[in-house]
């Protein structure tokens, strides 16, 4: 059995004995790609009956924290079709990219052909107040995060991530790209613009290695320009 075998075996025992009534089941994440430690969680959707609830559970089996994304088969669509609207397509690539694991009915092939679907289509874009809203953030954010002495580094630094974070925000907004959190920030970040993602990553990290704000501000200012510059005053939020 390979690497990739086991967590899909473990995954396959934990859905047939929480969820004996279960239809569908996928394993995403890293798990399914081969890329899993012994110490990752599994990230599993499950699909049940329409007399089942849609929820979110977080729980441990066998030792390993497991995330379950539990969709009815009434509800799968819809669920899906919302993903679309958060920007970062979580529970849409577990579906395109996930590792099958139970398919009674072909419920779980028709929700993976409409994830890839809505994949195609990317994600909602922004309404122009949004755009506008997310403008000024990170102009705020960029002209504090250059006022700041590096002697105050709980500031620097919490600047440095809100700064980064907003700019990721828009930067994969503007090129009609799936965005992210957490360890998904820099992956996304990277695919969506390679050459002003690292920029902001680099500009981040100098930050927090040498205190100097210069490139992570610089890189922050390209974005603005991207989208309509950088916005202080005439800023109305309605």
């Amino acid at each position: 059995m390979n690497d990739q075998d086991g967590p899909a075996s473990e995954a396959l025992l934990l859905v047939t004995h929480r969820f004996p009534h279960a239809v569908g089941a996928i394993l995403g994440g890293s798990a399914a790609q081969g890329r899993a430690s012994a110490s990752s969680d599994l990230d599993v959707a499950v699909l049940l009956p329409d007399s089942d609830t849609s929820r979110r559970e977080v729980i441990r089996h066998a030792g390993r924290l497991a995330e379950l994304f539990i969709h009815t088969t009434a509800d799968i669509q819809q669920a899906l079709e919302h993903n679309r609207g958060n920007r970062r397509g979580t529970l849409l690539f577990i579906y395109d990219q996930g590792q099958p694991l139970l398919d009674l009915h072909g419920d779980l092939d028709r929700a993976r052909t409409h994830a890839r679907a809505l994949l195609t289509k990317g994600p909602i874009a922004l309404t122009p107040a949004e755009w506008e809203r997310g403008r000024y953030l990170l102009t705020c954010f960029m002209d504090d995060l250059i006022d700041t002495p590096s002697t105050i580094r709980y500031e620097q630094l919490a600047l440095a991530d809100h700064t980064l974070r907003e700019a990721a925000h828009l930067l994969t907004a503007h090129h009609q790209a799936w965005t992210g959190i957490g360890k998904w920030l820099p992956r996304r970040l990277l695919s969506a613009d390679p050459a002003l993602g690292r920029a902001l990553l680099n500009g981040h990290q100098r930050v927090a290695e040498r205190g100097d704000t210069a490139s992570l501000a610089a890189a922050a200012e390209q974005v603005l320009d991207l989208i309509g510059g950088p916005l202080r005053e005439g800023y109305i939020q309605r």
